[in-house]
């Protein structure tokens, strides 16, 4: 089949080689996060569940979410919920096929309380969450895309998205530090440490700098200076494992920069279940980590949420991962390359196989030729569309992480 791909070469500074880098991540118990994650696994769950019933995935956009801070009273050695958090869950499912009712609010509770469950130790979906769903039927003209009958459906919108390989050491260090910190390993040897976690990297030349923000679990920290004792052990755990995950020349390590020293309470960044949901920060989905796992600054990111999209029809979920799928498929198979940006367009009804355009952007390492590799380049490209309902699958059964 033939496709509108472009291959380019790029004449700029590599990210590793600039400067400056700047790149967050918001981990797994920020509500931006738990948007993120709870509203994808809605989406998975209503997937299997249409496939289950009807055999094919039917029209859904589970993607709009506010998660409401609670009211919680924090105390050393404990505090307690005042009031839960709200979750609002919303957009467009099917609910009715054929005459048959599909449960799709007590579906979205249900894969919304099991996400707490796994993810987050001291949060219980039953007692310290409140649900309002809001998922309504669909446009009949979105809808009807899903009854065209087609191996691959048509794109839901016009819609652009933007992925790259490979990820740059301080994306790496920044998105591997995180994923410590929520560790099982990491909990059960410092179990004051909440999942509520931020992480801000900055590299200047070969310097990195990492601002973190840990919420500490009141229950396990007993006065003020309990708190900044643990603290500097778990800093201090923090500096070693960036030491020996990464090759900077030199790496400074802050944690939690607002404490104050002799404010007791008032000076320490403490919460009751490890998320700062619970009283302090209400979370949306969107505004968390892209697709990869980070917030690049430097980089060209996609401007739609991946998250809580269907997986078989909506670009700005399909598009938005199988750039950074095509990508890394380019860097890994094609020699020579130093960086590679992919970039695809659909248009709002055509085959999402068939994008407007597929395009390559590729930084040449030195010494190599373009002219010997743009040809290979295209034949990736061409390959991953061409596997596109393959891709489409694994996203149904929530095979790749959004966030």
């Amino acid at each position: 089949m033939r496709r509108n791909i472009v291959v380019e070469k790029l004449k700029q500074v590599p990210l590793e080689n600039q400067k400056l880098e700047i790149v967050e991540r918001k981990g797994l118990g920020h509500p931006d996060s738990i948007c993120d994650a709870v509203m994808d696994r809605v989406s998975v769950e209503l997937s299997k569940e249409y496939l289950k019933r009807v055999g094919t995935i039917l029209h859904h956009n589970a993607d709009k979410s506010l998660l409401v801070a609670g009211e919680a009273e924090i105390r050393f050695g404990g505090g307690f919920v005042k009031e839960p958090m709200i979750l609002i869950m919303g957009d467009r499912a099917t609910s009715n096929v054929n005459g048959m009712e599909i449960p799709v609010a007590e579906i979205a509770v249900k894969a919304a309380k099991e996400w707490f469950r796994e993810n987050l130790r001291f949060v219980d979906p039953e007692k310290h969450v409140k649900y309002q769903v809001e998922l309504k039927p669909g446009s009949p003209e979105l809808v009807d895309i899903f009854k065209r009958g087609t191996k691959i459906l048509g794109a839901n919108d016009t819609s652009a998205a933007v992925g790259y390989a490979p990820m740059t050491r301080t994306e790496k260090i920044v998105l591997k530090v995180e994923q410590y910190l929520n560790s099982p390993e990491f909990k059960k040897n410092f179990p004051e440490s909440g999942e509520d976690i931020k992480i801000m990297g900055l590299r200047t030349n070969n310097d990195l700098h990492l601002t973190i923000a840990m919420a500490f679990v009141d229950r396990y920290v007993k006065d003020e200076k309990d708190y900044f004792r643990k603290k500097e052990e778990i800093l201090e755990e923090i500096r070693q494992f960036v030491h020996e995950n990464s090759g900077f020349n030199k790496i400074d390590v802050e944690l939690n920069t607002l404490d104050v020293e002799g404010k007791g309470i008032n000076g320490v960044y403490l919460s009751v279940l490890g998320t700062s949901a619970e009283s302090g920060d209400s979370g949306q989905v969107g505004r968390g980590n892209r697709v990869n796992g980070v917030i690049p600054l430097n980089r060209p990111v996609c401007s739609e949420a991946a998250a809580g999209k269907n997986p078989v029809s909506h670009v700005g979920k399909i598009y938005n991962l199988l750039t950074h799928r095509i990508a890394d498929q380019v860097h890994k198979r094609v020699p020579g390359l130093e960086e590679v940006y992919i970039w695809l367009l659909s248009k709002i009804g055509e085959p999402i196989d068939q994008p407007a355009i597929a395009a390559a952007q590729v930084v040449m390492k030195q010494g190599n030729s373009f002219e010997e590799v743009q040809k290979e380049i295209e034949e990736v490209v061409n390959e991953e569309l061409e596997n596109i309902d393959k891709f489409c699958e694994d996203l149904a059964y929530g095979k790749f992480k959004v966030c």
